[in-house]
């Protein structure tokens, strides 16, 4: 029987296009806000854009919090996109008021270690949108996330935030540069993250979410 990925709504970004391109590559997937639909979900995948705080006011409102913990807990696969990888940190800068003075912090997940700060550029345009290339760390050439992903992979993003230099170096699979070094893809154990949008990323993006399709399926 095949194993269900739950793609967890919690009302911010286009989730649709995440779940028909996971079906597209062989997943079974569902669209849900229930934290006991999440909870028996074989895989979560976490998209999403916007706010770092009012994500987190969404998910603790609906509960998902504790379903996202319970699956980590469980070790069942995880993949964090965007905002997505950004909400698994421990905390994140982001109350509009207060970013750019480095403001308070937002409490995070903490599934990762690491905070979630806004890029700096003095010469590059933020927010960062458009192709860039990942460079694959030792941990992410390792990764089953990443089969057949070659080092300067061309991928699609679009953020302002990105998850900075205090993230734990073991749990880096890819870096990216914009102004200065980013981790734009994470791996820890179940725990799979990255910054870009594989859903919008072609060739590549098709086979990362493929990968985590086999990893679910016991296949990578």
């Amino acid at each position: 029987m095949a194993k269900t990925i739950a793609v967890v709504d919690y009302h911010k970004g286009n989730l649709s296009s995440v779940a028909r391109s996971l079906s597209a590559v062989g997943g079974t997937v569902t669209i849900s806000d229930d934290p006991q639909e999440l909870m028996q979900a074989d895989a979560l995948v976490i998209p999403g854009v916007g706010s770092f705080e009012d994500a987190m006011i969404s998910l603790k409102k609906r509960k998902e919090t504790e379903a996202i913990r319970a699956a980590a807990q469980d070790n069942r696969p995880i993949l964090g996109i965007c905002l997505g990888l950004q909400v698994l940190c421990g905390r994140g800068s982001e109350r509009e008021a207060q970013a750019a003075k480095g403001g308070a912090w937002v409490k995070g997940l903490g599934l990762l270690k690491g905070s979630v700060d806004r890029l700096h550029s003095d010469r590059l345009k933020i927010p960062h949108v458009g192709w860039d290339q990942l460079h694959l760390a030792e941990q992410g050439k390792a990764c089953p996330l990443f089969a057949g992903i070659p080092e300067g992979a061309n991928v699609y993003f679009t953020h302002s935030y990105a998850v900075m230099g205090d993230i734990d170096p073991e749990q880096v699979a890819a870096k990216t540069f914009y102004g200065e070094p980013f981790a734009s893809a994470v791996w820890a154990n179940n725990i799979y993250g990255v910054q870009f949008h594989p859903e919008k990323s072609s060739t590549w993006g098709l086979t990362m979410l493929k990968n985590f399709v086999h990893i679910v399926e016991g296949e990578a």
